[in-house]
């Protein structure tokens, strides 16, 4: 797709704002009804989704060109799916996320990149992840826990880290504790090691096409000629690109789990067995890419025609979007799960959540904004009471751990998967 073929998305909007908040039906008061963070934080409706579409239209009849604060108003937002959300709960003919993603794709195409983002990607293609990390050390996360080797040992299930669960030291302990999690529950994986490439998925993000390509080849090549089955993360970035970006281009039929959903099913089971009692008030953080952008992707084959030449009608009707189909009961399960545990929810959550603050390529270039976004987040965690703050997105927890610490937050960061050691 390109961005021409968003055309009727950015001459659809109708500039009603909704994009800007959470649906309706899910606000409770003022204080948590912003759903986009840019134009939350910057206060002018060029920052928000219909903001960027007019902008977007006009970049695409010739009438503007790039500039710097173009550049700053597309590049200072998430891509966090919450304008896309919002706007389908009356306009499902819209697609706000793919468009604001396609625009990304025609700045890279057109040079109009960030030094940034740049530098991010020679380490891709030099080191195989994103974050100017040496690949060698890409497995030294499982050190000392014995596990396969892919290429060695024979198994149908990989462990998939992801890059910042192989290079960040806390995501490090995130795929530590995953992959006991899984011994614990008699899971016959392996894991790729030094071997394991970047997912892409970060790539595709900031509009790198070629690279995210080449990623997702390399990926599929391998687990083919290995006669892999099943590939589980505990990255939500990661799971995204497996279920939803990579079958886009074609189902490579390999099933793709999030870390979380392979525990919550070992519970279920009876494979796992909870020991210990934790008595600790927790609230969940709703990852974007987990959630509303992790809704498995469907083919469509039909045929669009318009009623009285303006209302769409697809035959048969297109898959949904709307956010409502992510992941969002399995790492609430494995929470309840815990004797002990009080889950808490707060006021924005599964598919109206608040982002982090981290993605789309603002943590690296954007800093503060990133920061601020963040520091809202936390707010409306410690207004549930609860003494933890617990995610299932090692991107999610580190902006979120960072805010905490540069605030002296008492409240504590944690992953479902780290509550859920805790617990054996």
């Amino acid at each position: 797709m390109a961005l021409e073929d968003y055309r009727e998305t950015l001459v659809g909007c109708s500039k009603c704002s909704y994009c800007k908040f959470i649906p309706l039906a899910k606000i409770n008061g003022l204080k948590y009804s912003d759903g986009c963070p840019s134009v939350a934080h910057y206060g002018f409706h060029t920052y928000s989704g219909g903001g960027r579409l007019t902008a977007a239209l006009s970049l695409l009849e010739g009438r503007s060109g790039y500039t710097e604060k173009v550049k700053d108003m597309v590049y200072q937002c998430q891509l966090c799916g919450s304008c896309d959300v919002t706007c389908k709960v009356c306009r499902y003919d819209m697609e706000p996320q793919a468009a604001l993603e396609e625009i990304r794709a025609r700045f890279v195409e057109d040079g109009q990149t960030l030094e940034v983002h740049d530098k991010a990607m020679e380490s891709l293609r030099s080191e195989n992840n994103m974050m100017s990390a040496p690949a060698s050390a890409r497995g030294d996360w499982a050190a000392g826990l014995g596990l396969k080797e892919f290429g060695r040992d024979k198994c149908e299930t990989l462990f998939f880290a992801g890059c910042r669960c192989s290079f960040d030291k806390d995501g490090m302990h995130v795929a530590k504790v995953a992959a006991e999690i899984f011994q614990a529950g008699g899971v016959d994986f392996c894991i790729m090691g030094g071997m394991e490439p970047c997912c892409g998925g970060p790539a595709y993000s900031l509009g790198y096409r070629a690279d995210f390509a080449l990623q997702m080849q390399k990926n599929i090549t391998v687990w083919k000629e290995a006669g892999i089955k099943r590939i589980v993360t505990p990255c939500a970035d990661c799971y995204r690109a497996f279920n939803r970006l990579y079958r886009q281009e074609g189902d490579f039929g390999i099933e793709a789990l999030h870390a979380v959903q392979l525990a919550d099913r070992l519970i279920k089971d009876g494979s796992l067995k909870i020991k210990k009692t934790l008595p600790l008030s927790v609230t969940y953080h709703d990852p974007c890419k987990l959630g509303r952008l992790g809704e498995p992707y469907e083919k469509w084959d039909g045929a669009t025609t318009k009623i009285y030449g303006a209302i769409p009608k697809h035959d048969p009707p297109k898959p949904r979007y709307n956010g409502a189909r992510g992941v969002y009961d399995e790492p609430r399960d494995v929470l309840r799960a815990i004797p002990g545990l009080k889950l808490l929810e707060m006021a924005r959550s599964r598919e109206a959540a608040w982002c982090c603050g981290a993605g789309g390529g603002v943590r690296e270039a954007f800093p503060d904004f990133g920061f601020a976004t963040a520091k809202k987040r936390l707010e409306e965690a410690a207004d549930t009471g609860a003494e933890i703050l617990a995610s299932a997105c090692p991107l999610c927890e580190r902006g979120l751990a960072d805010a905490a610490r540069a605030e002296n937050e008492n409240l504590k960061v944690y992953d479902v998967l780290e509550l859920l050691r805790m617990a054996l």
